[in-house]
């Protein structure tokens, strides 16, 4: 069933558009921040909304935070937004040392409060194979796919479900409500930090689109572009954007 977000504290109806949105973002700062500084206070923090600090790139454990993705849908009275809570932990494996990249995604939440939906990693379920004939859906913006998106979709005969926020599109592939999402139009880490985290754990296949890893609590939060999909089509995905790029000359 879903739930209406104006019962959230703080919010009233006369609340709308694009004040309900910053009302929105601000509160759920203000209250995931306290929860943070009260439960893990040695801990750093990488929010969207909040000014990023260098000491977190020092840190042993870092809370990557998108208090409200989605502030569009959010603001629309929408379902499909969604909050994200991401750990990120420094040597959380023993390659780490080996690697340039010190740690990893260890633990994450996302919430799609619209649909009382609450996804965490450590009891999602791993998603049972991908059927040889089953129909491919790919999650879609609602109002700006990216260019990239339609090679793939017409590479793969997918069908386009257009959905809100990253997190919530993440979130279909982890449900099984589409089989890919596809974006290369502009994200920060905190926009995937959380559904990668959870899609990983799923046993989805994540990358950015040249297929490189993800990489997070890196100095520049830019995270301009991935794939999140059912691991038997990622290379079959891949494939399909280098030769898009190739012959464009575009990387969107």
């Amino acid at each position: 069933m879903r739930s209406s977000s104006r019962s959230a504290p703080g919010f009233t109806p006369d609340v709308e558009g694009k004040a309900r949105g910053k009302a929105g973002d601000a509160k759920a700062q203000e209250r995931i921040a306290a929860l943070l500084a009260e439960r893990f206070p040695h801990d750093a923090v990488l929010s969207e909304e909040a000014r990023d600090s260098a000491a977190r790139l020092s840190a042993d454990r870092v809370w990557i935070i998108d208090p409200l993705d989605g502030t569009r849908e959010y603001s629309e009275d929408r379902a499909d937004w969604a909050v994200h809570v991401a750990l990120w932990t420094r040597g959380a494996t023993p390659a780490d040392a080996a690697t340039d990249f010190p740690g990893e995604l260890t633990a994450a939440a996302v919430a799609i409060p619209g649909e009382d939906v609450v996804l965490d990693t450590a009891s999602v379920e791993v998603l049972p194979a991908l059927a040889d004939d089953a129909p491919i859906r790919l999650a879609v913006s609602r109002s700006r796919p990216p260019a990239i998106t339609e090679a793939v979709r017409e590479g793969l005969g997918a069908e386009l479900v257009p959905m809100g926020s990253a997190g919530v599109k993440i979130a279909a592939v982890v449900r099984g409500q589409v089989e890919a999402y596809v974006h290369a139009g502009g994200q920060y880490q905190w926009d995937s930090a959380a559904p990668v985290a959870i899609a990983r754990a799923a046993g989805l296949h994540t990358s950015r689109i040249d297929g490189s890893p993800l990489v997070y609590n890196e100095a520049d939060p830019y995270l301009p572009d991935l794939v999140v999909c059912r691991p038997e089509i990622a290379d079959r995905i891949l494939s399909l954007i280098a030769s898009h790029t190739a012959t464009s000359g575009e990387d969107s």
